[in-house]
């Protein structure tokens, strides 16, 4: 007989509740038969694998997994630590063990005994370790960023050792084919962290590198297989790890992109599920609505809501049950564990809409109590600037909780500087639609938390989707490097790398000269043709302007009314005052400045930021058609 708990999904179950009870008891009647199935150690694993004394919350649950181990009795004995409870669940291969961790508990290790009479024992030994409390351990990323965007199969390879791993799912390495591995790992990476740095990069996030061990296309890194587990393929823990440290040395910060809403069906605990609703379960395979405005919807049906939160994302992923108080602390518990280990600045959250939205709530508060300076960003691909809103934290809007959210990724900003580029200026249109976006601000707690973008690993190209137009490319790079809020590139932005992603893959091509064998090296001028090192050294050149310059990190944004296709607005503080003209047309226009005399006062000259041009008068500016000039301006 097979496991009931050994799973293929998707999986079908009965929704009454009289006939899941009866269920329920005969998986328990079929361990009896399933055990030679379940080839499991006694002792399989223990996460937690190590803690830390002196949490700002002293309770630890620990998941402890291994053929028949509630049959087990715990014991320990450690001063400080009080062994609160041993849960039992339904799936006989685990327990979940409460832990208090006393405030004054010193660090070190001790035994956790798993023991049954006439049987031999198990020993675990348990530590804890002393928090690392360095002022520059966890720095947050802030809008004094620049993120980069990285997918780790695809950017360099820097350990050929580990290209294919043995006795992993996914055995084939294929470089001409978008849906393989291509061998792009940790050291890859860390051999080119100079040149993000001299880039102008301040903060690297990698889309997830925990261990994806999938049949196919495992590379993309969000149908996780083990969550403490850096996939073999990119390296270790340890050595990611010394990425982070290498990372802080360079003066570079690291965002981990975690998944809090799926994992993948090879994961270890989906193979050998604790308990039924460890998983959103549903009578045959439901996948999620993708809307939205359930979640918020005052006039929303609960059905509609239940679909859009608990269906599955696609049919490899299982939709975790955030309600399952197990699941919550594995969660949690896990996010804390790298950020403690690893000393990573920010979090991005990925497919945020589709959380459980008071669990969401609940993590960001104890993660915020643990790690006060830790930034976070919520992955909201939503349309509209009030549903994107909706999401962050604060009483901005009319909802029945506070999400504890910093900040998400803004699509309406990003829509709106590729109206201004595309887009024919009008009432509402062209680059009206950007002044309009961003006078929608007061709808934020704070605006310059969210993370703006033109693209990344789900989209098409920035430099596709204008058409290929080189002054495009500048002036859309101009306005996202000096408006409000964090920006982030993605990969090979600077080099005018493109496609449109249909599909995916034809958006995640490697990065010419991260391989030993490619014949081009993208990351050397000297392997980039004329056109690539003009946009490189335009994108370096802002790109470290913006690094130097708290006026366009923190300062205070004022924007005019656009007239005649020309946007303008300013980025301000005690230090600097930038002006940035936006020309939408396509032919050269003459601005004159008098209407901008709240800024300008007290100025009579300004500086071209990416000329380096000296412009003696200021009372009007030529700005060439489809360009945006960005300006120092001086006294």
């Amino acid at each position: 007989m097979t496991n009931p708990y050994l799973t293929n999904f998707p999986q079908i179950v009965l929704k009454s509740t009289l006939l899941k009870k009866i269920f329920c008891s005969l998986l328990l009647l079929c361990y009896v038969s399933a055990a030679i199935y379940a080839q499991i150690p006694a002792l399989e694993r223990v996460e937690p694998m190590f803690w830390w004394v002196g949490m700002k919350n002293p309770k630890l649950q620990l998941l402890v997994h291994g053929k028949n181990i509630a049959e087990r009795y715990v014991s320990l004995n450690y001063p400080g630590v009080k062994l609160v409870r041993i849960n039992k669940v339904e799936n006989p291969n685990y327990l979940f063990i409460d832990l208090e961790v006393a405030a004054n508990t010193k660090p070190g290790s001790f035994s956790i005994k798993f023991t049954r009479p006439g049987a031999k024992p198990f020993i675990y030994t348990y530590e804890l370790k002393t928090r690392d409390r360095s002022f520059t351990r966890i720095n947050g990323v802030t809008s004094k960023d620049l993120i980069y965007l990285i997918m780790p199969d695809r950017f360099a390879n820097g350990d050929k050792s580990n290209d294919v791993i043995k006795g992993m799912r996914e055995t084939s390495l294929n470089r001409d084919s978008m849906y393989y591995r291509h061998g792009g790992d940790l050291q890859g990476l860390i051999d080119h962290l100079d040149y993000l740095k001299d880039l102008g990069v301040t903060a690297i996030w990698m889309t997830p590198e925990i261990e994806n061990d999938m049949a196919s296309a495992s590379y993309h890194g969000y149908a996780v297989t083990d969550h403490y587990k850096i996939d073999p393929r990119y390296g270790n823990n340890e050595l990611y790890k010394k990425y982070v440290e290498l990372c802080h040395s360079k003066g570079l910060k690291v965002i981990k992109d975690i998944v809090h809403n799926h994992t993948g069906t090879e994961h270890w605990f989906i193979k050998d599920m604790p308990m039924i609703n460890w998983v959103h379960q549903w009578d045959k395979f439901t996948q999620t609505t993708y809307k939205d405005q359930t979640v918020m919807d005052p006039y929303g049906s609960a059905v509609d809501k239940k679909r859009m939160l608990n269906g599955w994302f696609v049919s490899s992923m299982p939709d975790l049950n955030q309600s399952n108080p197990f699941v919550q602390n594995y969660l949690n518990q896990n996010h804390i564990w790298w950020i403690e280990y690893a000393g990573i600045d920010g979090l991005r959250l990925d497919t945020y809409p589709y959380n459980e939205p008071a669990y969401m709530a609940d993590w960001a508060k104890k993660l915020k109590a643990e790690f006060p300076r830790l930034s976070i960003f919520g992955e909201t691909l939503v349309n509209g600037v009030v549903n994107q809103a909706y999401f962050t934290q604060g009483s901005t809007l009319n909802k029945n909780l506070d999400t504890n959210l910093p900040g998400i990724t803004d699509v309406a900003v990003k829509d709106a500087i590729y109206e201004a580029l595309n887009g024919k200026f009008d009432w509402t249109s062209g680059v009206n639609r950007l002044y309009s976006v961003l006078a929608n601000d007061f709808i934020y707690q704070d605006p310059y938390r969210n993370v703006i973008f033109m693209d990344n690993h789900d989209m098409s190209r920035y430099y596709s989707m204008i058409g290929e137009d080189y002054g495009k490319y500048k002036s859309g790079l101009a306005l996202l490097l000096t408006t409000r809020g964090i920006p982030q590139v993605y990969y090979g932005t600077e080099l005018l790398m493109k496609n449109f992603s249909n599909p995916d893959g034809l958006v995640r091509e490697d990065f010419k000269g991260g391989w030993e064998e490619d014949k081009q090296n993208k990351f050397r001028a000297d392997g980039r043709n004329e056109k690539e090192n003009e946009a490189f050294n335009y994108f370096r050149k802002l790109a470290n302007y913006r690094k130097n310059t708290t006026a366009l990190q923190t300062g205070k944004l004022m924007q005019y009314v656009p007239e005649n296709g020309v946007y303008v607005f300013f980025r301000y503080n005690t230090a600097k005052t930038v002006m940035v003209l936006c020309n939408s047309n396509d032919k050269e226009i003459t601005v004159e400045t008098d209407r901008f005399s709240e800024r300008t006062k007290g100025f009579s000259a300004a500086k071209n930021v990416l000329t380096d041009e000296w412009i003696n008068r200021i009372s009007n500016f030529k700005i060439p058609a489809k360009s945006t000039l960005v300006l120092e301006l001086q006294k």
